[in-house]
């Protein structure tokens, strides 16, 4: 087992104080020891502030930043600004790891001599545990990928998430490449960056990371913020134009699937976008690259179908899906694979 490269884990903190001390006790409690747990107290008004000093002072491996709010990825901007180890880890406050998960991650590397790693994970809520076996199974081997699958992966997003958390970076990968401020979705701005870099990826079945799912309904939290994530679709899909103009095709693809669910969300949110200002925007892009979308989908039926009754009316898309839920509910066509229960 390799021990002699320290790992920095960074742990942005922000109004978590239910979740903080699983969270950084399943880091403190790795079976690989060489690591620097770095905690950034991004103006959190609760006890964040008091428990991570606690630690601070317990352990020696602790080392506790105390900033103004100024969200995620300022706080993960000046993590890294303080990270020392060759490799880095990022874990979300609410979130926690398994004992193994960092062992697993630098052995991997060092084995396939991998740029990063990735690990499966656990979609966790309060009474269960639920795996994504669509994607990952359990017992298979590592799955290697070079640089031009890795960003197909990426793309996809099914087995290679844009996700920062989960994963073990070489430090030298990621020091220059910050998180952009003042946007939520800010991985989706990020990891295209990262990856362009990586020539070894590594992909592990094992569910090494909870990814804690909280009770707030999207619909009910909605606001016209949450379109950040199609600007950061529609930046990445720029950097693809540019350097894998192979993927355009499945970038707009991305981009599609995106503005359909959010054209929705706004609808059931009218109040939050008045005069459909930020539905016309959507709709403005769709029609302006109906030519390269309708290229896009060919070989994917429904959002072919999806595209085509969108750019008739966009309501003709809402009645598709409304209708679609229908008939799975009445057991008229299948429901698609989903999610596995496991014990939690």
């Amino acid at each position: 087992m390799y021990q002699t490269e320290k790992v920095s884990v960074v742990v942005p903190i922000y109004k978590v104080e239910k979740y903080i001390q699983k969270c950084v006790d399943s880091i403190l409690n790795q079976t690989y020891t060489n690591i620097e747990v770095i905690l950034v107290n991004d103006g959190s008004p609760d006890s964040c502030g008091l428990i991570a000093d606690q630690y601070e002072r317990f352990d020696p491996r602790v080392k506790v930043i105390h900033k103004e709010n100024g969200g995620l990825s300022d706080a993960r901007n000046v993590g890294m600004k303080h990270a020392t180890g060759e490799f880095t880890v990022f874990v979300d406050s609410d979130d926690w790891i398994e004992k193994n998960m960092i062992e697993e991650m630098v052995n991997s590397s060092h084995k396939f001599k991998a740029d990063a790693v990735q690990s499966a994970f656990y979609y966790a809520y309060e009474d269960k545990l639920l795996f994504d076996h669509r994607t990952y199974l359990k017992n298979a081997a590592p799955v290697i990928l070079n640089n031009k699958r890795l960003m197909y992966e990426l793309v996809k997003n099914e087995n290679v998430k844009n996700f920062a958390w989960g994963k073990l970076f070489k430090t030298v990968m990621i020091r220059d490449i910050s998180f952009e401020k003042g946007v939520l979705f800010e991985d989706v701005f990020w990891a295209h960056k990262v990856m362009h870099r990586v020539d070894t990826y590594v992909l592990l079945h094992q569910p090494l990371y909870h990814y804690t799912q909280r009770s707030d309904s999207i619909v009910a939290n909605y606001t016209p913020k949450n379109l950040d994530i199609i600007k950061g679709l529609k930046e990445r899909h720029r950097f693809i134009e540019a350097y894998y103009q192979d993927l355009t095709d499945e970038s707009y693809k991305a981009i599609l699937k995106m503005s359909l669910i959010h054209y929705n969300l706004l609808l059931q949110n009218r109040k939050k976008d008045k005069d459909g200002v930020f539905r016309k925007e959507i709709q403005h892009y769709i029609q302006h690259h109906y030519k390269s979308l309708e290229r896009a989908v060919l070989g994917d039926r429904q959002l072919k179908r999806q595209l085509q009754l969108f750019s008739i009316h966009p309501s003709l898309n809402v009645l598709f899906l409304v209708l679609k839920k229908g008939l799975r509910l009445a057991k008229f066509i299948s429901k698609p694979a989903g999610l596995e229960q496991v014990k939690s």
